[in-house]
C-alpha cells in the first residue's frame, strides 16, 4: 500500500515537472496535453484521474512555483540574524525570483489569466504575502516599525512588489540594474514604516 502511495506521488510529481516545463516553454494556451502525457509515459485518462482538467494541471505547477519563490525568500531572509536585514534580502530574493526565466511566464503572464484573479490573490496570500505579514508582526512586536496596521502594511508592500516584479519583467536586457532601482525604492518604502529610534 505504502508503495502505491509513494509511485502515485512520484506520478503526480513527475507530471508537474514535465507540465512546469511545458508551460514554461510554450505557454498556457500552447502547451499540449497529448505531449505532457506522451513525455509522462500516461494516458489522458491517468493525467484526468489526478488532475481534473488542464487548468487544474496548470494550478499544480503555478503552486509548485510559487512554493519554490517561497523557499528562495526564506532562505535568502536566514542569511541574516538581523531582522531589517531579513526583510530587505526577502523582498530582494521575491524580486529575484519572480522573474527567472522558468517562472516568469507562469507567474506573471498565465497565472492571473489562467486561473482568475480570485484564485491567483489566493495563491499569492499563502505563499508570499502571509510570509511578509509574519514578519512585520514580528518586527512591530520588537518595536522596530511603526503601530500601523500589519494588514494594511502587507498589502502595500506585496502590491509594490507584484508591480514592481512586472516592470521588472519588461526590462530583462537590463535585469540586475531595474531590479536594483526598485531595491532602492523598497528600502525607502521600508523606511517609512521604520521606528525613528531604530533608524
Amino acid at each position: 500500500m505504502k508503495k502505491n502511495k509513494a509511485e502515485t506521488e512520484q506520478t503526480i510529481q513527475n507530471l508537474i515537472n514535465i507540465a512546469r516545463h511545458h508551460f514554461t516553454a510554450y505557454g498556457y494556451a500552447n502547451a499540449s496535453l497529448e505531449k505532457i502525457v506522451k513525455e509522462a509515459g500516461l494516458t489522458r485518462g491517468a493525467l484526468y484521474h489526478h488532475f481534473k482538467n488542464k487548468k487544474g494541471l496548470f494550478l499544480a505547477v503555478f503552486e509548485a512555483v510559487q512554493e519554490e519563490v517561497g523557499g528562495y525568500v526564506e532562505a535568502a531572509a536566514a542569511q541574516s540574524k538581523d531582522s531589517w536585514e531579513q526583510l530587505v534580502n526577502g523582498c530582494q530574493a521575491f524580486l529575484e525570483g519572480a522573474v527567472e526565466s522558468h517562472n516568469q511566464r507562469i507567474l506573471l503572464i498565465d497565472g492571473p489569466a489562467v486561473l482568475g484573479w480570485d484564485t491567483f490573490r489566493k495563491m499569492d496570500e499563502k505563499y508570499s504575502m502571509n510570509s511578509l505579514k509574519e514578519q512585520l508582526q514580528s518586527m512591530q512586536e520588537q518595536n522596530q516599525i511603526k503601530s500601523l496596521s500589519v494588514e494594511a502594511m502587507t498589502h502595500c508592500l506585496s502590491g509594490a512588489m507584484n508591480e514592481a516584479v512586472l516592470w521588472i519583467a519588461n526590462h530583462l536586457d537590463r535585469k540586475m540594474d531595474v531590479i536594483e532601482e526598485a531595491m532602492i525604492v523598497l528600502r525607502h518604502l521600508l523606511e517609512g514604516l521604520r521606528e525613528e529610534q531604530n533608524k
